[in-house]
């Protein structure tokens, strides 16, 4: 017996049991180095966005917790990197957007039972110029605890451009406990020209 690339090698293995054994391990080095992992209410997460020159819509149904972490929550990152692609791409097509934090929606039915579905809408409305638009977005948020918006407004800063300032929503929460505050603004390398 061997080993190879950390896998058990044994040259009586058949290329089918070879297969099964490297495949087993990749997937075990996978989630112990945290890439994520797809989740349905079995186990694996489901996760669907969807983005049009009106916002992004998109839905996570899963467990709220993977060992202690909140696997969950973590669909805001990803819904925060959606919107901000989106944004980055109409701004190239000269179609000038921003997030229109009034009429964001979020659901969290579930939450608290250990498997949750997270409903996120983001909606964008058109400015006039593309100095009014916004091609970044995040946010600080918790899942039953207050966001640390003050940490969060301290490591964004070096992402603005002089003189400007992060546009921030008002904090939006669900009925559930869910607490987020959205946080846009200007790209350094996108909006270069709104110095």
């Amino acid at each position: 017996m061997l080993i190879r690339c950390g896998v058990l090698y044994d040259r009586n293995m058949s290329v089918l049991q070879l297969f099964f054994v490297i495949t087993i391990s990749l997937f075990s080095y996978n989630l112990n180095n945290e890439v994520e992992v797809k989740v349905t209410n079995n186990g694996v997460q489901e996760s669907d966005i969807k983005c049009s020159e009106n916002g992004c819509f998109g839905a996570y149904k899963g467990p709220e917790f993977i060992n202690g972490s909140d696997v969950a929550h973590q669909f805001s990152n990803t819904m925060s990197k959606a919107v901000g692609d989106k944004l980055k791409e109409l701004y190239r097509l000269k179609n000038f957007k921003k997030v229109d934090f009034t009429n964001i929606v979020m659901s969290t039915k579930g939450m608290g039972s250990g498997s949750v579905t997270f409903e996120l809408h983001i909606p964008f409305v058109k400015v006039s110029s593309k100095c009014e638009a916004f091609t970044s977005f995040d946010h600080v948020g918790g899942w039953n605890h207050s966001p640390a918006l003050e940490r969060r407004k301290k490591e964004l800063a070096n992402v603005l451009m002089n003189n400007h300032k992060l546009n921030i929503s008002d904090i939006k929460t669900t009925p559930e406990g869910l607490q987020e505050y959205w946080i846009q603004w200007k790209n350094k390398k996108t909006q270069a020209e709104c110095q």
